[in-house]
């Protein structure tokens, strides 16, 4: 009796797909990498980023930056047949379920639909993240006096009445109220900030309106982290908190050259050409390409500022 022998080399399948597991492959490294993404809000564009990396061999995780909040880690981003999806825990939001993040690879880009804690659904697309590499070291234009002094001229208020005014030449917001956003905008650029918060405060300057510089009523003994005094939100950590505590008139003084700061804390780098791998939680837009103004948090306590300088790239 004769019988039919049948090959067990033929080329492996990806679990659950049908999918072979080289197209498998190919498919998620189009996958890995920085996205900017822009979520449709009923209309309203929202900004929000995405970084998936190869963790081992054939597991994907990431890192996701919602409409507000800090970067979070994602555990696992779970990948068939070109389409994608995972799952984070609520933050700063309301809502009492897991954000549920699905999409696909549509072109050069990524599409699809978050759910949010509250159970509310809304359209994305992401294109990747441009790299920002510069090949020659800037050449720097004359310094601008990005606040006069007098009035705010050359700036705008937005997300709430505007509570902001000024005081005796001093850039004041006595309460929680509007973001200033400058009129100007930048690319490359020295900034250098003067400021002054009240005990338990929170403000941040955010470069090119999308990268927060934290201003915080940080203890100078706390653990350094991206989300305390000096850091860049969410990502990076300065080397230590050199804050002089409330009531006090306190420096920054940064470099913003492609996606490389160099933050100087009242005359000590706590932040050394670091790279900034995305937008951060309340950015103005995720296009990274573009210039932006210098945007200023004022929708978290009291905050002034008696000196705000750029230096532009020219």
């Amino acid at each position: 009796m004769s019988c039919l022998l049948i090959s067990t080399t033929a080329l492996p399948v990806a679990a659950a797909t049908g999918e072979p597991a080289a197209q498998q492959a190919q498919d998620q490294k189009g996958l890995i990498g920085r996205w900017d993404i822009t979520v449709d809000e009923n209309g309203k564009p929202a900004p929000s980023w995405l970084e998936v990396k190869l963790s081992g061999n054939r597991t994907l995780v990431g890192y996701f930056v919602g409409t507000s909040g800090s970067a979070r880690p994602v555990a696992k981003v779970n990948f068939n047949n070109g389409k994608f999806s995972f799952t984070i825990p609520p933050q700063w939001e309301g809502g009492n379920q897991d954000f549920v993040i699905e999409g696909e690879l549509a072109g050069e880009g990524i599409q699809g639909t978050i759910t949010t804690s509250e159970g509310k659904k809304f359209s994305y697309k992401g294109v990747k993240a441009p790299y920002l590499k510069r090949t020659a070291a800037p050449s720097w234009g004359k310094p601008i006096n990005l606040f006069n002094g007098k009035d705010l001229s050359g700036w705008k208020a937005v997300g709430a009445a505007n509570q902001w005014e000024v005081r005796n030449g001093i850039l004041t917001s006595p309460k929680s109220g509007a973001n200033l956003i400058s009129e100007q905008e930048f690319t490359d650029f020295k900034l250098t900030v003067e400021f002054r918060y009240k005990k338990g405060s929170n403000s941040g300057v955010y470069l090119r309106g999308r990268y927060e510089v934290q201003i915080e009523d940080s203890p100078k003994d706390a653990h350094p982290n991206s989300v305390l005094y000096s850091g860049v939100y969410g990502f990076l950590a300065p080397s230590e908190i050199n804050a002089l505590g409330p009531d006090q008139w306190q420096r920054y003084d940064i470099t913003l050259i492609g996606r490389m700061v160099t933050i100087v804390a009242n005359g000590k780098t706590v932040i050394s050409n670091q790279e900034i791998p995305g937008i951060t939680g309340g950015a103005l837009n995720s296009n990274e390409g573009e210039p932006g103004p210098i945007y200023i948090q004022g929708d978290h306590g009291p905050i002034e500022f008696r000196k705000i300088v750029i230096t532009p790239a020219k």
